[in-house]
């Protein structure tokens, strides 16, 4: 069978990162078919943080509410020695950012999906195919991609074409393998045992992330629900999720936050093992196809990044194609997306290889060295910052997209800062609420009419801070006028107003993003 009329892009693969790489698009009105070969989400939890970067990104797609009702703030890290005696404990003092959301939150990754896909069923540009299980992706024609799947169930093959596929198919790929790529090992691999316990029983434990410091038994704790708890614990040779079937195994485990409970208050919902490993594909672009998530990249849970890095890829790639398809934006703009994102995954990657490392290796003399190091280093007000601020890395890159050389705001996030009342009701509106997919150009005055006019022709929005405010105080500590913003709320460059009114590209208004903060 062939599907005659291609949707303009097809995802294959339905996870967090597909299924908010469609979301995205449709919402610039872009066509989408999404392939998934599971008729429903994987049922057990996996992922269970995101910072406010990407609490964010669910925003912009109107699901910051819904979200927040699922998940629940982190109040920071303790780290503990074998004993559970505290080593250093980076505490927040204020749960929301710059971003206007929780700085570290924790969820179930089923619910999430649930939510996610209810709002993906809601588009009516994206058609979502269910146990379509694809065979064979390839560039066959000038911008035309073609993608084979077959029927799970009655095994019907089918064909069709798009201008873009997005292989959001995880690390066994079908689309990096047909794009020739390869993962390369970064040189770190460790196995760990995941344990995840529902209980009505309060556990009295600090309402953050506790990190066990044991070269030995290296752990990690965090209440994830209001009933749901996360162990993982890095198993020894020869041990196996099988050697922890049942609370008597696994009890001892456990007993320094849950005490001396009897097995018929806690219900163990999943113990497995995993292997982290660190990993990278040699290429995210051929023609256009395009990698993303877990297809492109597999980082160390020790910085909460891995479901997150995948929803960073799709922000950063949904508006260009958006803008290609629409004709705003030049062919060469899609080879920024891997210049971009592979640079800034490799940066998270190595952090979370640097501290699992610290605070899991080195033998008795690692563990001495924590004892001596870490209450040192949670005293250190930039360490303190650099730890619950939980900002990600600049993007780097200089292309028509982003210009980094000599500039000191370029590749930074611009702060989701308040600017205003929303409604009637004195709703208070965000730069998100504003710029609803569009470029925005943020200035402190020196912006004449004609220059304004020149904004307003390419689409892009101009966004002027009074003196006193949050934007204002960004744009002066970093000792500029004015900066300019992508879509994906990056800033692709900052300077003098005038000047960055002139390179602004043309990006036509979008407005169907709907945004709930």
């Amino acid at each position: 069978m062939t599907v005659d009329r291609g949707p303009d892009v097809i995802v294959v693969g339905a996870g967090p990162t597909g299924v908010v790489a469609a979301s995205l698009l449709a919402a610039y009105g872009v066509r989408c078919l999404v392939l998934d070969r599971w008729h429903e989400p994987y049922p057990q939890p996996r992922a269970v943080h995101l910072d406010d970067e990407i609490y964010r990104i669910l925003g912009r797609l109107g699901l910051a509410d819904d979200f927040a009702a699922i998940s629940r703030p982190a109040r920071g890290l303790r780290l503990v020695d074998r004993q559970h005696r505290i080593l250093a404990e980076f505490s927040r003092d204020r749960l929301v950012g710059v971003h206007g959301y929780p700085q570290a939150n924790m969820f179930d990754q089923p619910e999430l999906e649930q939510l996610l896909r209810a709002h993906l069923a809601r588009q009516d540009t994206v058609t979502f195919i269910r146990g379509a299980e694809v065979t064979a992706v390839a560039n066959v024609a000038h911008q035309r991609v073609e993608v084979t799947f077959s029927d799970t169930e009655s095994g019907t093959e089918h064909h069709t074409t798009a201008a873009f596929v997005l292989g959001c198919d995880g690390a066994n790929s079908v689309v990096r393998s047909a794009m020739g790529a390869r993962m390369v090992d970064k040189g770190f691999e460790q196995r760990w045992l995941v344990v995840d316990v529902e209980t009505e029983l309060p556990i009295d434990a600090w309402e953050g992330v506790h990190q066990l410091c044991d070269t030995h038994r290296a752990g990690t704790y965090m209440r994830i629900g209001d009933r749901r708890y996360r162990w993982e614990f890095r198993l020894l040779d020869g041990e196996t999720a099988a050697d922890f079937g049942d609370l008597d195994a696994i009890g001892p485990l456990l007993a320094p936050w849950t005490g001396p409970c009897d097995a018929a208050d806690l219900t163990l919902r999943r113990v497995t093992d995993y292997t982290f490993r660190a990993q990278v594909a040699d290429r995210w672009q051929d023609g256009r196809l395009f990698l993303l998530g877990d297809a492109a990249h597999l980082t160390p849970p020790f910085i909460g990044q891995g479901m997150g890095a995948g929803l960073r890829d799709a922000l950063n790639l949904t508006w260009k194609i958006a803008g290609v398809l629409r004709g705003d934006l030049p062919e060469q703009w899609l080879a920024t997306y891997e210049a971009e994102r592979t640079r800034h995954a490799a940066e998270l990657i190595r952090t979370a290889i640097l501290l699992g490392r610290a605070m899991t290796q080195g033998g008795r003399a690692g563990d001495l060295a924590r004892r001596l190091i870490a209450p040192r280093l949670a005293s250190a007000r930039g360490l303190r910052a650099f730890v619950n601020d939980a900002a990600s890395p600049r993007l780097r890159g200089n292309s028509p997209a982003l210009h980094t050389r000599r500039d000191r705001l370029a590749g930074s996030l611009c702060p989701n800062a308040v600017v205003g009342p929303h409604n009637a009701a004195d709703r208070q509106s965000r730069v998100d609420d504003l710029a609803r997919g569009r470029y925005v150009l943020v200035c402190r005055g020196g912006l004449g009419q004609h220059d304004r006019a020149l904004v307003a022709s390419r689409g892009a929005l101009v966004l002027d801070v009074a003196e006193g405010t949050a934007l204002h105080e960004w744009l002066r500590d970093h000792r500029v006028m004015a900066a300019l913003v992508r879509p994906d709320g990056t800033v692709a460059r900052s300077g003098r107003a005038s000047d960055l009114a002139r390179a602004a590209p043309t990006y036509s208004p979008v407005h169907v993003i709907q945004n709930s903060n």
